[in-house]
């Protein structure tokens, strides 16, 4: 995700300093003639707003506590990785202690969106904050909306990651249903994308189930992740979310049959093996 939302930002012309924990991967952008970090100490010290994209919790915490040892005052940090949202709410609390800006700013859209610049960022935080990013974030969403303070954020992308555990198992569920039935299965995706079973599953899943092609995408460790995140909010929310839940658990089933590093779509094929 990280990598197709640098190049939007180094294309609209903002003055970038890219690093990755991974240093491979940052080879490319020198290639290009853009400033690559050494570390996120060095990032903290030169540079006035700096944009996160990690996979957890534990992740964030330690890049940002690096950042925050070098960083100046003022600083400001996004983050727009998926997160615990008493996490974010935490990190707000200890930056804003030193002087640092925090938001949590998880992103939706997938990594399609990313490389289209189409994704839409939920941010939580103080509003000043969220409007001295807004210049930068547009160079690769299609819409940056506040949604509360601290926390705010992650919260809206537990709700979104709730409906798009729900829209999975749906487009998966019809579909293997419509192959099991005898229905033709890329014109079955093609007739209920186009009605009131349609959803942004179906347009972009709908294809790899046809092709059957299990390339991520979204891998099924990392949907684990964000939905484990999803059931700890609705506990602390008091909150039932059963179809979440069904989701979970058959996506774990999933891990344990070797499947993490698949695409989340793979659970049809699950689906159609259970249905014998």
């Amino acid at each position: 995700m990280g990598g197709p939302m640098a190049d939007h930002v180094f294309l609209a012309g903002f003055d970038l300093v890219v690093f990755n924990r991974t240093p491979e991967k940052s080879e490319k952008y020198r290639e290009k003639g853009l400033a690559v970090a050494q570390s996120l100490e060095a990032i903290g010290e030169e540079c006035d707003q700096v944009f996160l994209c990690v996979r957890a919790t534990e992740d964030v915490e330690e890049c940002v506590r690096a950042l925050a040892r070098t960083a100046r005052s003022g600083t400001l940090i996004v983050d727009h990785s998926t997160i615990l949202p008493e996490a974010a709410e935490k990190l707000h609390g200890e930056l804003k202690k030193r002087s640092l800006r925090f938001v949590d700013a998880p992103i939706t859209g997938g990594s399609m969106g990313a490389v289209k610049g189409a994704l839409t960022v939920f941010c939580g935080g103080e509003p000043e904050a969220i409007e001295d990013a807004k210049p930068v974030m547009s160079a690769y969403a299609k819409r940056v909306e506040r949604v509360g303070g601290p926390g705010a954020g992650q919260l809206m992308k537990a709700a979104n990651q709730i409906a798009v555990a729900g829209s999975l198992l749906a487009l998966c569920e019809a579909l293997a249903f419509a192959e099991k039935a005898g229905l033709e299965l890329a014109q079955t995706r093609d007739l209920l994308s186009g009605g009131a079973a349609g959803s942004w599953a179906f347009e972009n899943y709908g294809p790899k189930i046809v092709a059957g092609d299990w390339s991520p995408g979204f891998t099924v460790d990392n949907q684990i992740k964000d939905l484990e995140y999803c059931e700890q909010a609705a506990r602390a929310a008091k909150a039932w979310v059963p179809g979440t839940e069904l989701v979970h658990k058959l996506l774990r089933e999933m891990r344990s049959e070797g499947e993490g590093a698949r695409t989340t779509a793979a659970l049809f094929e699950k689906l159609k093996r259970a249905g014998g």
